[in-house]
């Protein structure tokens, strides 16, 4: 497990499935839509997923994380595999109500994204470069019963692009993750479910809601 000490900043891409943004209504970006959680809002294993009394639908959005392992701006043209260090799943807790009403009004997102125990995440396993980077899939179950399937090669922006978008105002540091989008199939979580999301590069990790 990666201690959280070790986590720098935690990036988040959203709409980055054309699927998902469809379901949710949304338009397809034009270029990589880039949000941040605090890195207090990452737990893993073991901690059970508290549903938060500031909103009324807690959503799940199953995700693949990579963990950036050196310095610099990160250039197009460059090879993403000599930035990515360990690679894990995650899952991007979503306020849906909350959000749809900051949506309306056009404000931040924060308050429905970045909450406490927003980010859980698996444990980091490292990366390979030899990995096919366009070709990772991980699945989604609520109680055994599948909700969501996704595989990194259905991305609207591939990972290079959304460090090249994410560079253009951060310098990246070793330590920052990126949770690189969510497939269709977001749904509503509650007290008592278990959720549990899985890959076979990289493992199974379960959290329970309470």
């Amino acid at each position: 497990m990666l201690p959280k000490e070790m986590i720098r900043r935690v990036f988040c891409i959203g709409r980055n499935y054309r699927l998902h943004a469809q379901e949710l209504n949304n338009a397809l970006p034009e270029k990589p839509v880039v949000f941040l959680k605090p890195k207090e809002s990452v737990f893993f294993e073991g901690t059970d997923i508290i549903h938060p009394g500031c909103g009324r639908d807690l959503q799940h959005e199953s995700e693949w994380v990579v963990r950036i392992g050196k310095e610099g701006v990160f250039k197009e043209g460059e090879s993403v595999e000599d930035w990515i260090d360990s690679m894990t799943l995650g899952l991007d807790l979503t306020l849906r109500d909350l959000q749809n009403e900051l949506k309306k009004k056009g404000l931040p997102w924060e308050k429905s994204k970045a909450f406490d125990q927003s980010a859980p995440l698996g444990d980091f396993v490292p990366f390979n470069p030899s990995s096919p980077l366009r070709d990772i899939s991980f699945t989604c179950h609520v109680n055994d019963r599948l909700r969501q399937t996704g595989n990194t090669n259905f991305m609207i922006f591939p990972t290079e692009t959304c460090l090249t978008e994410i560079s253009r105002y951060w310098r990246l540091l070793p330590g920052d993750i990126v949770f690189t989008g969510t497939p269709e199939g977001v749904g509503s979580l509650f007290p008592g479910d278990r959720i549990t999301i899985a890959s076979p590069s990289i493992g199974v990790f379960c959290w329970r809601i309470r």
